[in-house]
């Protein structure tokens, strides 16, 4: 039994606001901006700055073990630097000339014989090689291992957190951009715990190491090393916002370039069919082409500051070298001293060009992870009552009390709908497009909430039970069958896991799917295809029937489902329906009222209210 009231509600006469068309860079990235429109000003901010450093520090907290053994490995390569020109200087000082070897060495290296100490300096270079290659080794191998496992952990963050979010966020966003960012972002988390933190941290190592190395040989030289330091900090902290704010929109455009190939591969059929190849094609360069500008403009800002850098610690080479070679005229050092000095000097301007270029190549990686962040933190709009009730085994009883919805806030899709459902009642849902029909039934699995009004199931709002016990409790049948890229048992299980291949097998025989099946050379284990693509548009419907039978619940969803196929195949599915719906709380939506016959009431919605209901149909 169904019953319905008409609501006063707003007049169908008022003129519904249409939304307003996003601007040319808003379409290119697929809306990003729309969605988060305040992080720019928050990005700009050193607060902000600070709260995405903290965040950084709380997400690679577990991984702090394992990044602390990279670290310490990566720091073994400053030593190893250390010693690299010393054999050129002995060679040079004690070979050459007459200097004595360096005391520290005395107790190992030979004396007195010039041929022996060039034997041991030539061993020290290959003990001081392959000590280094094997720290290369140990390090490379340690930063895949921790970068691999984190980049693992948050992407399946990402995804399951992604996979959680209401269904009203994916119509907003599409699936592009959510997509990008856990392919492509996440990587950023990778690149900063493992490359950037510890060569940051080895290049300050190095440079302090170097420093006090060359200060004592020749104070006036370490004085000149140090002198450019404060002119690399000016110049990375101009270029840092420049290249953090091209690195962002770089991101967003290649984002949303990647819904244009998604959108024109995922419906090659139909560009084929109105041979809109060239079209398509256009838009393909368009979008790309706004994305290559703009990493153009980010590799020329890059570049300049890689340019500038390189020109600092030129000048300071030659002032050393200059200031270098008086002094060894002067006699206050030896040749083989300012080599290895010169050496270290080089060598002492990597870690500082390094800083450097991390620093720029920080910009980028901080863009990713803020947009991965962004994504972590979206609120997903159905929440779970913190005291929701348990639901086992529904009876069916669905009331609707005042419902209206409304997607933006702006457009009423449903306006006062009030109905009530008995038990048992297979309900039909008639109108014309976009009446609403959809999200009446969406509504009822909580794929949306309702903007004013509530759902009841057996006389508890929607909105009190446990999100997955609800949802246990629908059963669907769609328009378009949605299979996936596996077997057609898998497919057919996939409403209930733990099933059996007896429990698979009689689903489908009850929804007329067991015969195709078994003729079928590989049986239930056939492939289907991407979407289903191998089977025909009635074999995809019945496995979706086979899915909606195994998985048992009270209450069941039909949405059009003899719309795209013959007559033939909607009597068969109408059958096998019919065996569906028995026992069970039904809505079918359907255009034919012919599909309709089978239903106990019917509902007829439109422009968003129930206009007509009609009892007794059998």
């Amino acid at each position: 039994m169904i019953s319905t009231r008409f609501g006063r509600g707003r007049g169908l006469t008022r003129r519904l606001r249409s939304p307003r068309r996003p601007s040319l860079l808003v379409d290119a990235v697929g809306r990003a901006e729309t969605a988060h429109p305040e992080q720019p000003a928050r990005d700009t901010t050193l607060r902000g700055e600070h709260d995405l450093a903290g965040r950084l520090a709380r997400e690679l907290r577990p991984y702090w073990l394992r990044m602390l053994g990279l670290l310490l490995l990566s720091m073994l390569a400053t030593p190893l630097a250390l010693l690299t020109p010393v054999p050129l200087k002995i060679v040079v000082d004690s070979v050459l000339g007459s200097q004595p070897p360096p005391r520290v060495l005395e107790g190992i290296m030979p004396a007195g014989s010039d041929t022996a100490l060039l034997i041991s300096a030539s061993l020290l270079v290959v003990t001081v090689a392959l000590f280094t290659h094997l720290q290369d080794l140990a390090t490379t191998v340690s930063r895949t291992f921790t970068g691999e496992r984190l980049l693992l952990d948050l992407r399946t963050r990402l995804f399951r957190h992604v996979q959680r979010l209401s269904v009203s966020y994916h119509d907003l966003r599409g699936t592009t951009d959510s997509t990008y960012r856990i392919q492509y972002d996440a990587m950023a988390m990778q690149q900063i715990a493992v490359d950037m933190i510890p060569s940051f941290v080895t290049a300050v190592f190095t440079f302090v190491s170097m420093v006090y190395v060359t200060a004592m040989i020749d104070w006036e030289l370490a004085v000149v090393a140090l002198g450019i330091s404060p002119v690399l900090l000016v110049v990375s902290w101009h270029y840092r916002r420049r290249l953090r704010s091209q690195s962002r929109q770089v991101k967003e455009l290649e984002s949303g370039a990647m819904s244009v190939v998604q959108e024109a591969l995922a419906a090659t059929r139909v560009v084929q069919a109105f041979g809109r190849e060239a079209h398509e094609e256009k838009r393909f360069v368009r979008h790309f082409h706004a994305g290559m500008r703009a990493r153009i403009g980010y590799i020329v800002a890059s570049g300049g500051y890689a340019f500038v850098v390189g020109l600092t610690t030129a000048v300071g080479a030659a002032a050393a070298l200059y200031i270098g070679a008086r002094h060894v005229q002067a006699s206050v050092i030896t040749l083989g001293e300012l080599l290895l000095v010169m050496t270290y000097l080089l060598q002492l301007y990597a870690p500082l060009k390094t800083m450097s270029k991390k620093a720029g190549s920080l910009q980028g990686c901080l863009s990713s992870v803020e947009r991965a962040f962004a994504l972590l933190d979206e609120e997903p709009d159905v929440k779970e009552c913190p005291q929701a009730v348990p639901l086992r085994r529904a009876r069916g009883e669905v009331v609707f009390e005042g419902v209206s919805f409304a997607y933006d806030g702006e457009r009423p899709v449903l306006q006062d709908v009030s109905i009530h459902v008995r038990a048992g009642t297979r309900v039909g849902v008639a109108g014309a497009t976009g009446a609403g029909k959809t999200t009446l039934v969406s509504l009822l699995n909580r794929f949306y909430d309702p903007t004013a009004g509530c759902i009841r199931l057996d006389g508890v709002d929607l909105r009190a039970y446990r999100v997955a016990d609800l949802r246990a409790q629908f059963a669907m049948v769609l328009q378009e069958p949605l299979l996936f890229s596996t077997s057609i048992g898998e497919n057919i299980a996939y409403a209930r896991p733990g099933a059996s291949f007896e429990e698979i097998m009689a689903a489908a025989a009850t929804a007329g799917a067991h015969d195709f099946i078994a003729a079928l050379p590989d049986g239930y284990d056939t492939l289907v295809g991407e979407r289903g693509v191998r089977l025909s548009g009635g074999e995809r419907q019945r496995v979706s029937l086979a899915r909606a039978f195994l998985r048992d619940a009270p209450v069941l969803i039909l949405d059009e489902p003899t719309s795209s196929v013959d007559v033939h195949t909607e009597r068969a599915i109408m059958e096998a329906m019919s065996r569906l719906m028995e026992g069970r709380t039904t809505f079918m939506i359907a255009h034919r009222l012919t599909t309709l016959e089978e239903c106990d009431e019917r509902i007829e919605v439109t422009a968003g209210r129930i206009a007509q209901m009609t009892k007794g149909l059998r």
